[in-house]
């Protein structure tokens, strides 16, 4: 009798064994090495061979987990962002002080935006944006989009509460993150700055951001409540 792959898959099961293109281990071995491939090389000059050569593994076990190089790079991608960026957004789900929450959060925001290995994915994405636009937009849509629809949530309760007014919260929204990020990513994204900024620079950077956002938004109540704060 003929062994079809479901079988060969159930028999790999029984033996403890994942099922093709299902072993975590194997996956992460692949990604690791196309990390390595697409940093050194970039999107565009990397191939399918190079990274085989340096995940270790046979050009057949790479399409069992993944279609083509475009289904690779996005996996590494989505491996990234959810490492680098996860758990960020729960500063703005603990709504205490504003000033302080906007500033804690600036903070972490412009501290990986601006991180070496954030910068490097950047370009990779915007280099490969060009030959494939709709990679640039997934890249947008599940990223910087997402973070940027919590901000829009939590500007909004802010409005509710009274403390800021606002007519345009997407707009605003945008202005924000631009405030926490004023100057440093630019440098960074065009390596005139080989550094990363140092963490008394973002929070300097962050916290003067905060100050002209609150003053374009700020209500009268909040700077009621701050007075509060500052005499109690």
């Amino acid at each position: 009798m003929v062994e079809t792959t479901a079988d060969s898959d159930l028999l790999d099961l029984r033996k403890g064994r994942p099922a093709a293109g299902q072993d975590p281990i194997k996956r992460a071995q692949i990604i690791e090495g196309a990390r390595r491939v697409f940093i050194d090389k970039g999107f565009e000059a990397a191939s399918m061979n190079d990274i085989t050569r340096e995940a270790g593994v046979s050009k057949g076990t790479i399409y069992v987990y993944f279609a083509n190089k475009e289904e690779l790079f996005e996996a590494l991608i989505e491996e990234e962002r959810g490492t680098i960026f996860k758990n960020m957004y729960e500063v703005l789900d603990h709504f205490d002080d504003l000033r302080k929450t906007l500033v804690k959060f600036g903070t972490v925001l412009s501290a990986k935006i601006t991180s070496a290995k954030v910068i490097q994915a950047q370009r990779t994405v915007v280099g490969a944006s060009d030959r494939i636009p709709e990679l640039g937009a997934r890249f947008y849509e599940r990223g910087p989009k997402r973070g940027h629809d919590k901000v829009m949530i939590f500007l909004n309760e802010a409005v509710e509460r009274g403390l800021l007014k606002i007519d345009d919260v997407d707009l605003a929204a945008y202005q924000f993150t631009e405030l926490c990020l004023a100057g440093l990513f630019r440098q960074c994204i065009f390596s005139y700055r080989t550094k990363a900024p140092s963490q008394a620079e973002i929070e300097h950077v962050v916290r003067s951001g905060v100050n002209v956002f609150l003053k374009a938004y700020g209500t009268e109540k909040l700077a009621a409540e701050e007075q509060a704060s500052l005499s109690a």
